[in-house]
């Protein structure tokens, strides 16, 4: 399901070097003792802090540079020491650490305590500042503005304790000499310590937004009132390039009462000397955001002797919250303990469950309101490549990133983790029959589709592979059109990154459309799912001023509350049928008719551009009235929706993504026909309408045919000439009465241009031919001549002189005695 890449090993990447290095401090050719190297913390530059133990009882702590894969020591202890937490501030001049106490040797920390923090001068090595000396872990976190403008005149140092408190100490650095970088004033520097957080019983930070987020006690929930599910709090702390910092949002959230057994760090380091007790229980919780304005905070419930896990995702951004249960199944008696350690784990706009051994649960946190766009595996399938437990599993993201991380602390070594597309083109190829709608395989296919299509669709080697699949499976599956979803999804591909909240307003799925959804792509076997509307979340202060992520994550919770109460507020394809109905039965040009061609000029000059060197397929290259008028109409329809719906976006915004929009379905449907004409390795001949079709081009008008067919139900153009390479093709593979019935039932349109082509296709050498082709021809004339005549009451209509040259190329060849094909 997973493709992991290797982006560090410690055994690689440090550990070689750190030989190299204490073999030169020995002087000794090579350096045999044990290392015992550790990973600390990842910095927002994305350098890593390690220590290792050196020669001579001594513990040492390096950075190791991603960018040029350099590593460099920082700092040496002359004794070994266990480093529970570190950071390093981003000037490299001061190292905060904070170590714990041993219990498996003799030597005691001095003062005695459990934990001793201090701040130590590192360019050059010069002076160490005791900041704390606790009975309780403490985490130290530098913040890093990530400006290009850096100043070496102040850092800034977080301290967040075990006894749920956390400090903000502001280091006023001096040079001297030129080069030395020493703090001002140590002796003051307690004095320079702000309390920012006063109680939590859980926080994480994110270092790449400089974001703390941390959970409290909602301060309205007394003692008296506590129930098996507590009031809980959580905030947002955000920190700005000055360095000052606010509360910008609060989240209520319902927890169980023992949550909370101690107080949880997340994003803050690796301890490799705590060790939770047994009865304390694996807690997981992340909160992971998106640039764009989305927020997801995800936690899993405490074990149950029930066969079942339990997980909930917040999505703060569509406010609602979804929670589902999990049948574990199994014959074990009790799931409990280490085993049920969850993880979440982000990756592009969808968030993964994985619980080893059991499932894996892709969450689509964008369209969440069907369990059919969220893939669910479990049995082998669930197996993500991972050589260890997941509990030494840390889970890694940036915000600005497509792609999650994962450090496997037990090995050293740091993945970045992407959906597979080889995986999900095998769930699509599946042989599992999906014909009757309770089959497990069509949701399945419906998720994995839209994984393909939606986050991985940019890759034409891709969409390629996909164009194949529809091709070999043609027929519509039970509960859902395959081509539907394709065209759909593809074009929600082109602006989902815009706007969040252009999520609730386009077409994303046929299967909305439908008067009833088949039961399959409502449940998951196994999966309990319950929905929560209106979690409230409050921004508060700057929040709502701010440009970027916060602005944007309160217009898009907004936007949603508004959505959630107008009816109908997803754009819905098949909703202009009764417009195009009127549109056609105009009789003159009209102010509406000319406009709609002015949004098709507009629509066909995008095609243009991005065809220039693409002539395969001959496409666009006539006039074709009803589609042009159809094109103008969906562009009018869907930007009068946006208008309405997304004020915010702006009318030239939205006049542009509407007219990308259309032009991209156009290019779509050309670029299927272009790759199946390809696969099928069809020339010229194809449009020769006096040969029989061959097995490959029938399969083409198949294709074609059912192109035409999802594009019917969805009411959306086609591009101009499509319908004349359609009756192209069925000229050739088709019977002749068969040809007439698709004309007669409407399956097939008649074009000028076809008709045209066909009275002009005939040479001299037919003049011995007479048989049933003729009949075909003056059927064809009658058929076209009523068509035209409709086309006139439509206001549509062709030119007299141009049907007066129509008649003589459909007369001339019984005049003269010629077979019409």
């Amino acid at each position: 399901m997973l493709k992991l890449t290797p982006t560090f090993d410690l055994q690689r990447d440090v550990v070689s070097d750190i030989f190299r290095r204490e073999a030169s401090v020995c002087r000794v050719p090579e350096y045999s003792g044990a290392v015992d190297t550790c990973i600390l913390n990842i910095e927002r530059d994305g350098g890593i802090l390690y220590s290792w133990k050196g020669a001579a009882g001594t513990t040492r702590i390096g950075r190791y540079d991603s960018n040029t894969k350099q590593n460099k020591l920082l700092y040496t202890f002359d004794k070994q020491v266990c480093v529970s937490s570190c950071s390093l501030n981003e000037e490299e001049t001061l190292l905060a650490v904070s170590l714990a106490q041993n219990p498996s040797r003799d030597e005691r920390l001095q003062p005695i305590s459990k934990c001793l923090t201090l701040l130590i001068e590192i360019h050059p090595i010069n002076n160490t500042q005791v900041l704390k000396a606790v009975d309780c872990r403490v985490k130290v976190q530098f913040l890093n503005s990530g400006t290009d403008g850096r100043s070496v005149l102040e850092s800034h140092l977080l301290l967040l304790t075990e006894d749920g408190y956390v400090d903000l100490y502001h280091v006023l650095l001096t040079k001297q000499e030129g080069y030395r970088v020493v703090m001002a004033n140590p002796e003051r520097l307690s004095k320079t310590a702000e309390r920012i957080v006063e109680d939590f019983c859980w926080a994480q930070w994110d270092g790449h937004t400089q974001r703390l987020h941390y959970v409290a006690h909602h301060p309205t929930h007394t003692q008296a009132c506590k129930t098996a599910f507590n009031q809980f709090l959580m905030r947002c702390v955000q920190f700005y390039p000055n360095h000052n910092c606010e509360t910008v949002l609060e989240l209520p959230l319902e927890l169980p009462a023992t949550f909370f057994p101690t107080v949880k760090f997340v994003n803050l380091g690796f301890d490799h000397y705590h060790v939770e007790k047994p009865e304390q229980g694996p807690v997981s919780m992340k909160v992971f955001t998106n640039r764009i304005g989305s927020m997801c905070v995800c936690y899993s419930q405490p074990p149950t002797d029930k066969q079942e896990l339990i997980y909930t995702v917040v999505l703060v951004h569509k406010d609602c919250s979804k929670t589902f249960t999990v049948s574990l199944g199994g014959d074990q008696p009790s799931h409990r303990g280490a085993r049920l350690h969850p993880l979440f784990i982000p990756i592009g706009y969808h968030i993964l469950v994985y619980l080893q051994g059991h499932f894996l649960h892709c969450i689509n946190t964008r369209q969440q309101e069907m369990l059919c766009h969220s893939l669910f595996l479990s049995g082998v399938d669930v197996d993500m490549g991972l050589r260890c437990q997941s509990a030494n599993i840390a889970v890694l993201c940036a915000e600005e990133e497509s792609s999650g991380g994962l450090l496997d602390s037990a090995n050293g070594r740091i993945y970045t983790a992407e959906l597979n597309p080889s995986f999900l083109l095998h769930i699509l190829r599946s042989d599992t029959p999906s014909r009757c709608p309770s089959s497990k395989a069509d949701p399945q296919r419906l998720a994995a589709l839209h994984c393909l299509l939606v986050y991985m669709g940019d890759d034409p080697s891709l969409e390629l592979k996909i164009i194949e699949w529809l091709c070999d499976n043609m027929s519509a599956f039970e509960s859902f059109d395959q081509i539907q979803e394709f065209i759909l999804a593809s074009l929600y591909r082109i602006s989902y990154e815009k706007s969040l909240s252009l999520d609730k307003v386009l077409p994303y799925s046929s299967v909305l459309d439908k008067k009833e959804i088949p039961a399959c792509l409502l449940e998951v076997p196994g999966v309990l799912c319950t929905t929560e509307l209106h979690i409230e979340p409050v921004f508060k202060g700057k929040a709502r001023s701010l440009q970027g992520f916060w602005s944007e994550l309160q217009w898009n919770t907004e936007r949603t509350k508004y959505l959630h109460a107008v009816p109908n507020p997803r754009y819905r394809t098949s909703h202009i049928q009764a417009d195009w109905e009127k549109l056609k039965s105009e009789r003159r040009p009209s102010g509406h008719r000319n406009n709609t061609e002015e949004n098709t000029k507009k629509v066909l000059s995008m095609v243009d551009t991005w065809c220039l060197d693409k002539k395969l397929v001959p496409l666009f290259q006539e006039e074709d009235h009803q589609q042009r008028a159809l094109i103008g109409l969906t562009v009018d329809k869907l930007r009068e929706h946006l208008n309405r719906h997304l004020p915010r976006l702006g009318k030239k915004k939205i006049d542009s993504l509407v007219v990308n929009y259309v032009a991209k379905l156009l290019e779509l449907i050309r670029h299927m026909l272009e790759s199946v004409w390809q696969k099928h390795k069809l020339g010229p001949r194809v449009l020769c309408l006096k040969q029989q079709g061959t097995p490959a081009e029938w399969s083409v008008f198949h294709f074609m045919f059912r192109i035409l067919e999802a594009t019917r139900g969805l009411c959306l153009p086609l591009p101009p000439g499509y319908h004349t390479l359609l009756a192209v093709f069925a000229v050739r593979c088709l019977p002749h009465h068969t040809f007439l019935q698709y004309i007669d039932h409407g399956l097939l349109q008649l074009t000028e241009t076809f008709v045209s082509r066909l009275m002009t296709a005939h040479g001299a050498e037919d003049l011995p031919h007479v048989g049933p082709s003729l009949q075909l021809c003056f059927d064809l004339q009658r058929l076209y001549q009523d068509a035209a005549g409709e086309a006139r009451q439509q206001g549509m209509c062709v030119p007299q002189q141009r049907q007066a040259r129509l008649h003589t190329r459909v007369s001339a060849p019984y005049l003269l005695g010629k077979n019409t094909l």
